[in-house]
């Protein structure tokens, strides 16, 4: 008869089975050189009399997205070609989700195919490209959706693929070159991470009025007080710096608003985890993988608890651990 913990690995192993299924290829060099010619530079001109730089993807004819903070509060935005300033005349503007669609007339410059960022399945490969700091060429990053976060009929998009100052408003693409996210915001630190805003919300810019340039702007959501903020920017910073009581207070808001959010649970189950509550938090962690079962970190947090239950069972262990 099997014990606990086998049956803990046994369910481990099934569910890395579900994860191996998902491995794609990196994309073809062709796809990414053919897309850099869509990611351009902003240049703009801020009422300060400073400067600033952005990215921004070709979405349509003439038309540009970028993030609204890239733009905000600027006297006079150019979109770089070649070398070549093409000056924005007018602005689609979504503040409250931080996506700006320029209009920039005569630009001659071959536009993205839309993805799907709710289609998006954890450890699908994605890359990005974007113009950061003070470079010439168009940057690639390669990596893989980690978080999905349900908002607002879409879901916010965490990613390893990692960007630098500048690369706000950049594209992020599947491997078959399709736009998924915009480059918008990371989190503080050295283990910082990164999100997109989903292209649905892009989508929905299409068909708004356009406005002249110089409108009030308003607060981007990730710019709002703390406590205000969604639950998945709430719970980062107490995760990397290990608060645990903070970081369980918060997770346990989140899974009683958002129960069928994995991420929820999964950031409930790492501060039970934390503070030895391995019951629970295998319980929870189960909870994750039956709403995402492609959800790697759970998995390893599992792998653990199975590997610390193994060892209070086996007294040879224990024996080992006294000398």
């Amino acid at each position: 008869m099997m014990t606990k913990h086998y049956l803990v690995s046994f369910y481990i192993i099934l569910s890395m089975l579900c994860v191996e299924n998902i491995a794609v290829a990196n994309p073809a060099n062709k796809t990414v050189s053919d897309l850099s010619a869509s990611v351009l530079r902003v240049k703009v001109q801020l009422a300060n009399g400073s400067s600033g730089l952005g990215s921004a993807v070709v979405i349509a004819k003439n038309e540009v997205i970028t993030n609204c903070h890239v733009v905000n509060n600027a006297t006079n935005i150019a979109i770089i070609v070649n070398g070549e300033q093409h000056k924005a005349t007018a602005i689609k503007a979504d503040w409250h989700h931080d996506l700006c669609m320029l209009t920039v007339e005569n630009l001659e410059v071959p536009f993205v195919k839309m993805g799907a960022s709710k289609a998006l399945q954890y450890e699908t490969s994605i890359f990005t490209i974007s113009y950061p700091n003070e470079t010439k060429a168009p940057v690639s990053t390669f990596g893989s959706v980690k978080g999905l976060f349900p908002m607002d009929d879409s879901v916010i998009i965490r990613a390893s693929s990692s960007f630098r100052l500048g690369a706000s408003g950049g594209g992020a693409f599947d491997d078959a070159g399709n736009l998924v996210g915009i480059i918008t915001l990371k989190s503080k630190g050295n283990a910082a991470q990164y999100f997109f805003m989903p292209v649905e919300w892009v989508q929905a810019l299409i068909s708004k009025q356009a406005q002249a340039l110089g409108v009030k702007n308003e607060k981007p959501f990730w710019a709002m007080p703390a406590s205000q903020r969604p639950y998945f920017m709430q719970v980062v910073q107490p995760y990397v710096s290990q608060e645990w009581s903070t970081l369980l207070k918060v997770a346990l808001e989140w899974v009683q608003n958002e129960p069928n959010t994995a991420e929820s649970w999964f950031y409930l189950a790492a501060a039970e985890y934390a503070t030895k509550d391995y019951s629970n938090a295998e319980e929870h962690l189960k909870k994750v993988l039956a709403l995402n079962n492609k959800h790697i970190q759970s998995i390893e947090y599992l792998v653990r608890i199975s590997q610390i239950k193994a060892s209070v069972d086996d007294p040879l262990s224990q024996l080992a651990q006294l000398d």
